[in-house]
């Protein structure tokens, strides 16, 4: 139950702020926004989204050798409340309307640079908080003991829930003030937070730091606290030299850059496992399946994270949102995604369990294939949903909830799929860089879906003529590597060797 609460009101946060991100970029300056055009909008959207999942990575590193799971969670908590209520604070600069001068120009300073110091933040927060709080979860239960999926199953809709709720509560809050729906998402953390601390002895016993005993071990953890400062001081000198203007940034061409290194970095690491790593030909060959479904993981992402970027833009710009003479704020749909997969969730799991007894049931690649071909085929609706906002014409919300169910079926194929598989092929020693890996993919995946979402937005009359094209394009791209897929699934299936 704490953790179920945590990680509700943790996912309330950041689904909250995400539904107003790159509507808030792109909304002009004189409606309170910050007046980005979509290439650059897009680009900070995917950087923030692939900081996220890449920083995954040293949070569980760092909680596993320094400050244990539970502080971990808690410390993130805090670190991403903060993020939050600083992305909050130019709201607060309008309250003051009345208030004293001094008082309304110190917080205008702040305006711009709160918004980057806020994401910042909340990339850091999250990377701490989320993969440690889903260990703990695993720490619940002895190993082999089936209610261990029944507890995580229990703890996803913890994450759905949170995930149904906040776009709708934040982008109600926000049509008063962009500034007010980010506080709001604030303020689910900090009740997350308060129930944590509350019912934080039911998780005693469990994910706690690591004990120091000997003299190596004092001088390990004083190394790491040193090399933690270290790299905390860096990143703030780097901060503020960039805040003050000594460097220029231009976000597109980072993203660009960040997406080739990850790229790199992820098959120079797989290519040095599979030669030197000292594995025997089976394992060799699983951690080749690895490296070719990265691949196909990062693509997956790559369509299904536009959700939050260019589909969130198609509902602010292209979709007729009035009902009974309210207009539906273009965040709410957002919910839609969550709102699928608290339905249909336990009938695909059901699914599977009715196709595997009749040894009927897809193989993991298969299943790859699925999620995505229904990717494709929900942007070959946003195809057509696109040629009637190009003719001039509102297209209806159902266009973007028939693409949002096709999407939420291929994730249900694919996402669960991936993370099962990567655990079974990770040879023994490997097993935590392999998921590692994995969530590289989906950090890839991430960034890759907001630089789309600068180039198939429609923000300008060139743009939106063009932006059926651009639906086209990434059908294709989709629906090809989803047979490309099928037609490799038997190979693959070989190289898994004794992995179903």
């Amino acid at each position: 139950m704490t953790l179920f609460f945590t990680e509700m009101w943790e996912r309330f946060s950041y689904y909250g702020m995400r539904a107003l991100l790159i509507l808030f970029m792109t909304a002009a300056i004189a409606d309170g926004g910050m007046g980005f055009d979509d290439k650059t909008s897009g680009a900070i959207y995917g950087l923030y989204t692939m900081g996220v999942y890449l920083l995954a990575l040293p949070g569980g590193w760092f909680a596993d050798r320094l400050f244990g799971l539970k502080k971990s969670v808690w410390y993130g908590g805090i670190i991403i409340a903060l993020g939050h209520f600083t992305m909050a604070l130019p709201g607060l600069a309008n309250l003051l309307g009345g208030a004293s001068i001094e008082a309304r120009d110190t917080l205008s300073v702040l305006d711009s640079n709160s918004f980057f110091i806020g994401l910042i933040l909340i990339t850091i927060g999250t990377g701490l908080l989320k993969p440690n709080i889903s260990s703990i979860v695993g720490q619940l239960y002895p190993a082999g003991s089936s209610k261990r999926d029944a507890g995580f199953s229990i703890f996803y809709m913890g994450i759905n829930i949170g995930a149904l709720v906040a776009p709708i509560a934040c982008s109600t809050v926000a049509t008063f003030d962009w500034h007010f729906g980010f506080g709001l998402a604030g303020l689910g953390m900090v009740f997350g937070l308060i129930q944590y601390r509350l019912t934080g002895s039911s998780l005693d016993g469990y994910g706690e730091e690591i004990p120091v005993v000997t003299e190596t071990d004092k001088r390990e953890r004083e190394n790491l606290k040193k090399i933690l400062l270290g790299l905390g001081t860096i990143l703030l000198f780097l901060l503020a030299i960039i805040f003050l203007g000594y460097i220029p940034i231009n976000v597109s061409a980072i993203a660009g850059a960040s997406g080739t290194i990850i790229a790199i970095v992820a098959f120079v690491y797989l290519g040095y496992v599979i030669l030197f790593g000292g594995l025997e030909s089976d394992d060799k060959k699983k951690v080749g399946v690895i490296a070719i479904l990265f691949l196909f993981s990062a693509l997956f992402w790559s369509g299904f994270e536009q959700a939050g970027s260019t589909l969130n833009l198609f509902a602010e710009r292209f979709t007729n949102r009035n009902f009974l003479g309210f207009e539906i704020p273009a965040g709410y749909f957002q919910s839609v995604n969550s709102m699928f997969i608290i339905i249909f969730a336990p009938f695909f799991g059901a699914l599977w369990v009715w196709l595997g007894k009749r040894n009927l049931e897809p193989s993991s690649p298969l299943k790859f294939a699925m999620g995505l071909l229904l990717l494709g085929m929900g942007f070959l609706v946003m195809y057509f949903a696109a040629k009637i906002a190009a003719s001039g014409d509102l297209a209806a919300p159902t266009w973007l909830i028939f693409t949002y169910m096709l999407h939420t079926f291929g994730e249900l194929s694919l996402s669960p799929v991936g993370l099962s598989l990567v655990t079974k092929l990770a040879p023994a020693r490997y097993g935590g860089q392999m998921m590692g890996i994995w969530f590289l993919s989906v950090s890839l995946g991430n960034l890759f879906a907001g630089l789309i979402a600068g180039e198939a937005s429609g923000g300008s009359e060139e743009a939106l003529a063009q932006m059926p094209d651009q639906y086209k394009l990434i059908v294709y791209t989709a629906v090809g590597a989803g047979i490309l897929l099928l037609l490799l699934s038997k190979p693959i299936r070989k190289l898994m060797g004794n992995v179903h």
